[in-house]
């Protein structure tokens, strides 16, 4: 786990190679399978495969229900992607080859927004504690599912 001023981040080794890993994250309809935060339903708009610049949507619940439209803003293929919503805060995911496994470190980067002022919120550690479960079901996904 690592924390900044205006991050929270937590990394997992996934014993699969990048190019697999980065197939799920890139795909935004596997969002809803391995999202900790319990908040992304599904019903994913947007194209297949996410690139640098790409839309995509989804209906999300956290007490109510509303649908959220994010924006890839980083994308170099197997090794990042971030995206953010009307919100400027970011969520990347950078990957790293160690060996045959994968080491994936998600981020929730809220620095473009009033960062002090989230910071009271409480949200970012409510954001550590969704990354950190969803690197789990991350990892046991691709893992399960890997021929």
């Amino acid at each position: 786990m690592a924390q900044n001023e205006f991050s929270v981040s937590s990394s997992t080794v996934v014993n699969a190679p990048a190019e697999v890993v980065f197939a799920v994250l890139a795909d935004p309809r596997k969002h809803s399978v391995i999202d900790g935060s319990g908040t992304v339903q599904g019903e994913i708009s947007g194209p297949e495969r996410l690139v640098l610049g790409s839309r995509f949507g989804m209906r999300m619940r956290k007490g109510i229900g509303y649908r959220i439209t994010n924006t890839v803003v980083e994308y170099e293929e197997n090794r990042l992607i971030a995206w953010r919503h009307a919100m400027p805060a970011r969520w990347r995911y950078e990957l790293e080859p160690e060996g045959e496994a994968t080491r994936v470190t998600e981020t929730f980067d809220y620095a473009a927004m009033l960062p002090k002022l989230v910071a009271r919120t409480g949200l970012p550690a409510q954001n550590l504690r969704s990354i950190e479960a969803t690197l789990r079901r991350l990892k046991s996904h691709v893992e399960e599912h890997r021929d």
